[in-house]
């Protein structure tokens, strides 16, 4: 999943508690196995699941229009020195190079796994699809910024 959301590893026991206190989830089982920590089992409740159908019907309906703080830089773009600039903007590039090599390599390991579902492609063709379309731009810029086109 960290591959399509930001949520980090460890934040998901919070919103395990979190949901159960909201009674959306209930614990079913704590075990242990050796010397390993102990693990819960949570199983979701009729709430939860009205809950869950809700917020996906939302999710599904939800467009909100992207804002790019970059976009702000660019405007003031004439107050740094052009070679800053560049600078940054290769950095940005080289950035989403290795972004792109990473999900692409990635969702080639991880449709290879039976139990991943086949519209897990969809959600990578999506990360892929986004990040590839911000390459593009960055290496335009750059062509544009270094041919003095605005300048």
């Amino acid at each position: 999943m960290s591959d399509w959301t930001s949520i980090a590893f460890g934040s998901i026991y919070f919103a395990l508690d979190k949901l159960t206190q909201e009674k959306f989830l209930e614990k079913v089982e704590v075990g242990q196995a050796g010397k390993r920590p102990s693990r819960s089992v949570y199983q979701i409740t009729d709430a939860g699941r009205d809950e869950f159908l809700r917020l996906l019907r939302s999710g599904w309906q939800q467009f909100e229009r992207d804002y790019f703080p970059l976009d702000v830089c660019l405007f003031f773009l004439d107050s740094l020195p052009l070679d800053e600039v560049i600078s940054y903007l290769q950095t940005r590039k080289s950035a989403l190079q290795t972004a792109l090599e990473y999900v692409q390599s990635h969702r080639v390991e991880q449709l290879a796994f039976p139990e991943v579902p086949p519209l897990a492609a969809a959600i990578f063709d999506h990360t892929i699809v986004h990040t590839q379309a911000e390459l593009n731009w960055v290496v335009d810029l750059l062509k544009k910024l270094e041919s003095g086109k605005y300048r």
